[in-house]
């Protein structure tokens, strides 16, 4: 095996930059146009499969092909590419001429957020409704799934094994009871997750059940909930419409029949599904200045997209704002982007930041770029990951849940998070470099500790530099309401946090 790399092994990226150091796109830079991104990128990404696939087709428009992992990878692998398993993406940008100096930048974030996912024949009947059997995704707060509007998202996947990403509108609503049912609702509000989660999604017609009694049908008559109308049985023309259908009918696979509808596939091809529940409502920018955003999936989609953009601009030619950039020609460190699934729930799947994915395709990328053995080794001592998943910024009706000094706030910059039980992967090497790049990118960042009496969330941050070696520092745009479904951040970290991407990557 070979020591030292082959010169050189990888093929030109095309479009590489000439010598000219263009400005750095709209995208990254102005606040506008980043949220406008944002809010595009989100829009797209109901799902986690959403967001990968997504994420590749923004690469593939600035010239990263995309490989499959099943292909060997040879010296015709492309100097920008991506591949995607699943609901994660890993992208790259590899120099032309590696050396006994090169290492890898990796920018780490995760594709999933809190949701309800649905179980197989997704489909309860009660009371003269349909609900959708489902269940909890992640630790979310569970008051912010009531009385909203709920989409479906996810894959299908058929007999064949094909795959097929699917997304409603919206149809579904956990509705919550009445004050005049429950007095003491406002006092205590608890929700169990089998009898308060359930989302409605459609009524049961009797006349096309079969006018079945009870669990399935519930109530006959004008008042029911899908009575055949007036006396001896004539027609209500005031009634409720007609829909023969298999949500009408009360059928357990009425759900999945409705999206293999929209995938355009037969029911009866269908093997499983992997589907979510989102909320349709879309983001929306609001403050006295429109300083905010309000969306669902912030968590973590900020980091994605801030990713994305840095990414788009680097292999656009775009730089820092002393004129530094990335040239394949002279670059000496590989560039990487990895978007996991299932950090949500703990990130031991086979796309998770705990499963092979991100090492798997490190160990091939090194081969190609010459590095075998103990040379591939020094490889990854010589690499830093930059783990960047939203935080918390104070919360000003409950601060004394954040530590009583260190209050970081929305649009006062991204935040370098710190745990000394390495909840964070963070530690004072990983730390100055992230404060090196912030500092050359011109942007401002804040800390975030824990108050000690609050227990401590974590990242793919640890996951990573456990499995890897890889010195990691976490980092993150700062958010209120985290794992609601409507979360909210300030519009100006987004770019300071694409720019401090782009700065480290460029290897200031």
């Amino acid at each position: 095996m070979p020591t030292t790399p082959t010169t050189p092994p990888v093929p030109p990226a095309s479009g590489a930059p000439g010598a000219s150091t263009p400005a750095p796109p709209p995208a990254l830079t102005d606040v506008d146009a980043y949220t406008a991104g944002l809010i595009d990128f989100v829009t797209a990404s109901p799902s986690s499969y959403h967001a990968a696939a997504e994420a590749a087709r923004r690469l593939g428009a600035v010239g990263f092909r995309r490989v499959e992992e099943t292909a060997v990878w040879g010296r015709d692998l492309p100097g920008r590419g991506c591949v995607v398993r699943d609901g994660a993406l890993i992208a790259w940008m590899l120099p032309e001429r590696p050396t006994g100096r090169t290492g890898v930048r990796i920018v780490g974030a995760h594709t999933d957020s809190p949701a309800l996912k649905l179980k197989p024949s997704a489909a309860l009947s009660g009371c003269g409704y349909q609900l959708i059997n489902a269940e909890v995704y992640g630790g979310p707060l569970f008051n912010s799934f009531l009385d909203r509007e709920l989409g479906l998202a996810g894959r299908l996947v058929t007999r064949d094994g094909a795959v097929h990403l699917v997304r409603t509108g919206p149809v579904a609503r956990v509705a919550q009871v009445a004050p005049h049912l429950d007095r003491g609702v406002n006092d205590s509000l608890r929700l169990d997750r089998q009898a308060h989660l359930l989302p409605l999604w459609s009524l049961i017609d009797d006349a096309v059940a079969g006018g079945a009694p009870g669990g399935a049908g519930g109530a006959t008559g004008p008042a029911g909930a899908g009575g055949s109308g007036g006396p001896n049985g004539a027609e209500d023309p005031a009634g409720p419409a007609r829909f023969d259908d298999a949500a009408s009918r009360g059928e357990p696979g009425a759900v999945e029949a409705h999206l293999c509808e929209l995938a355009g596939i037969s029911p009866a091809d269908l093997a499983s599904h992997d589907v979510l529940t989102f909320p349709t409502e879309a983001p929306a920018r609001f403050g006295r200045h429109g300083e905010f955003l309000a969306s669902s999936r912030l968590d973590n989609l900020t980091s994605v997209h801030a990713g994305l953009v840095a990414l788009q601009a680097l292999a656009g030619g775009g730089g820092g704002r002393d004129g530094a950039q990335w040239d394949a020609r002279t670059a000496v460190d590989a560039v990487v982007l990895v978007a996991n699934d299932h950090e949500e729930v703990g990130s031991a799947t086979r796309s998770g930041a705990a499963g092979p994915f991100l090492q798997s395709v490190l160990g091939r990328l090194a081969r190609v770029m010459g590095f075998e053995g103990d040379a591939r080794q020094a490889l990854l001592a010589r690499s830093l990951c930059v783990s960047a998943d939203a935080g918390h910024a104070v919360h000003p009706q409950y601060p004394h849940l954040h530590d009583p000094v260190v209050r970081p706030r929305l649009n006062h910059g991204p935040l370098l998070k710190i745990n000394a039980s390495q909840r964070y992967a963070t530690d004072a090497v990983g730390a100055a470099a992230w404060e090196r790049a912030c500092a050359a990118a011109g942007v401002p960042h804040q800390e975030f500790v824990s108050n000690n009496a609050v227990p401590c969330g974590s990242t793919i941050g640890p996951i990573t530099a456990t499995r890897l070696g890889i010195t990691t520092v976490d980092v993150g745009q700062p958010l209120l309401s985290m794992h609601s479904q409507r979360e909210m951040c300030g519009v100006q970290d987004g770019p300071w946090l694409a720019q401090a991407l782009l700065a480290y990557w460029v290897g200031r």
